[in-house]
């Protein structure tokens, strides 16, 4: 058996109080992909950042190629050949895509863009590498880090939750592409909360759970059921359907609207219609960038209209478009952003403060303070509720793992009670459990007759939750589709602009 490409010994990492990663082993074979598996706050994010460089260990030993290293920093790492993919990404936002790259690739700006075009089209990872990062959208910044990661050559590729951005047809192109890639001599170590993804491309898996390795096997001999319980130590509860209700009155309505942002590098939108009933969830599916981050602007009252076009976006039957999202919350609307570090949280804030800006009406506010007891009394009733793993209020949103803190986000809108919650991306990078909570949590809104608009890039969970379905191509919205009578393969072929008819295509 060949010796390992990378070996940690006796890894230990703890913030405070709390342990994210204790006395962990782990071995990672040449030529190999290598799941990392472990629900929210497992310490799967805290053990790519030691071997990335990112953090130190308290204890514990790393070895590259057999030799003793110390991976002091990211470029450290880079040196001895290893890359990564974060959850939270690496980028400056006002730099291009090109700029961002050529900050850790060398070569000239032209010849990186030409890289960059050439593999986007084999991956599967378009990006145009002119367009400021600041204008993307998460699922697209994401492929620039993939890329810039693929452009150092690697020996390691550490990639975190690397299919959250692409469409189904794409899945299979980057599988393959990850096999070429491990053939070819690089070991890759994959996180993915997709069971059946690591069934079907890993060789090997490492099992976290509460910051320790739980297990090491071959995860093509268990099927996804029993990796499930393997990760989160009890079995999965069914999923829950959404089943057929009447609907109530309109939530939401956007009639035709035609919408062109000022940044040369958004999309604009083209004759968007969609509608919201009480008691029903609509889902928006679509390939990232396609418009998403502009249509979720447009309802949240991040981008407002002119006073004379307040009817072009209406909620709970009155004219909202000229509105701020401020004022449209105060008519019953809540609000869970993709982006969660930024506009879902502050991260430098604690959690009980990160409470007050969106449920400050809830009695959190008296006469223009604080009520700390209500304010803790709400944040800790979030963190029971939606099991988020946290030493308490007053830690630090940015301590959180994604998933956590994405937990919280839901969680504080859920607990809103509101007449319209709008949720873009609720599951991306949460784990299986958590996933499924959130979505039997959506349903049971639905249920009591809250309207729920979501856009979501998991087919899946698009599938499994919705009434409706409607996908989103070039700024384009398609008709509704109901998810019992259209498969996954009908909305791909919209995704990628293939039932599109050509008077349309921009």
């Amino acid at each position: 058996m060949p010796a390992p490409l990378l070996s940690l010994r006796g890894m230990t990492k703890s913030y405070g109080q709390v342990r994210a990663n204790r006395g962990i082993d782990l071995d990672v074979a040449p030529n190999s992909i290598h799941a990392i598996l472990g629900e929210n706050g497992a310490g799967k994010s805290t053990l790519m950042k030691l071997i990335y460089g990112v953090e130190q260990p308290d204890e514990g030993q790393v070895f590259w190629q057999g030799q003793p290293v110390r991976l002091s920093s990211p470029a450290e790492a880079r040196r001895h050949g290893i890359g990564m993919v974060f959850q939270h990404f690496s980028l400056f936002e006002t730099l291009t895509v090109v700029e961002n790259i050529s900050l850790i690739v060398p070569g000239t700006k032209p010849e990186l863009a030409r890289r960059i075009r050439a593999l986007g089209q084999d991956f599967g990872l378009e990006v145009d590498p002119s367009a400021h990062v600041h204008s993307l959208s998460v699922g697209e910044r994401q492929r620039v880090e993939i890329i810039r990661c693929l452009m150092t050559e690697p020996k390691l590729l550490i990639l975190d939750e690397p299919t959250s951005v692409l469409p189904p047809q794409s899945v299979g192109l980057l599988f393959d592409t990850l096999r070429r890639l491990r053939d070819t001599g690089v070991s890759i170590l994959f996180i993915s909360h997709k069971l059946d993804e690591i069934h079907s491309i890993c060789d090997r898996a490492t099992v976290l759970r509460a910051g320790q390795v739980t297990g090491n096997i071959d995860p093509r001999e268990h099927d996804a059921h029993e990796l499930a319980r393997m990760m989160i130590g009890r079995d999965m509860p069914p999923p829950l359907h959404a089943d057929i209700r009447p609907v109530g009155e309109k939530r939401l309505e956007l009639a035709g609207l035609d919408h062109v942002e000022d940044d040369p590098f958004a999309v604009s939108l083209h004759g968007v219609s969609l509608t919201v009933h009480a008691g029903e969830i609509v889902g928006i599916a679509g390939i990232s960038g396609n418009g998403q981050a502009e249509l979720a602007r447009l309802i949240s009252g991040e981008t407002r209209l002119a006073d004379g076009e307040r009817d072009e976006v209406r909620m709970m039957d009155q004219g909202v478009a000229h509105l701020g999202p401020a004022e449209r919350r105060a008519l019953g609307f809540a609000f869970v952003p993709e982006d969660r570090l930024g506009r879902g949280a502050v991260p430098e804030m604690s959690l009980a403060d990160n409470s007050l800006l969106t449920a400050h009406p809830l009695g959190l506010l008296r006469h223009g303070f604080i009520d700390r007891m209500k304010e803790a009394e709400f944040t800790a009733a979030c963190i029971k509720d939606f099991d988020v793993r946290t030493p308490g209020p007053e830690a630090e949103a940015g301590a959180l793992s994604g998933g956590n803190l994405q937990k919280f986000i839901v969680g504080r809108e859920i607990l809103l009670r509101p007449k319209l919650l709008f949720v873009a991306q609720p599951t991306w990078g949460v784990d299986i459990g958590a996933a499924t909570a959130i979505r039997q949590r959506l349903i049971a809104m639905r249920n009591e007759g809250v309207a729920v608009l979501v856009i979501s890039e998991e087919l899946e969970e698009l599938f499994e939750i919705c009434d409706r379905i409607q996908v989103l191509h070039k700024g384009r919205l398609s008709p509704s589709l109901d998810p019992r009578t259209s498969g996954p393969e009908e909305i791909g072929r919209y995704m990628i602009g293939a039932n599109v008819p050509a008077s349309e295509v921009a």
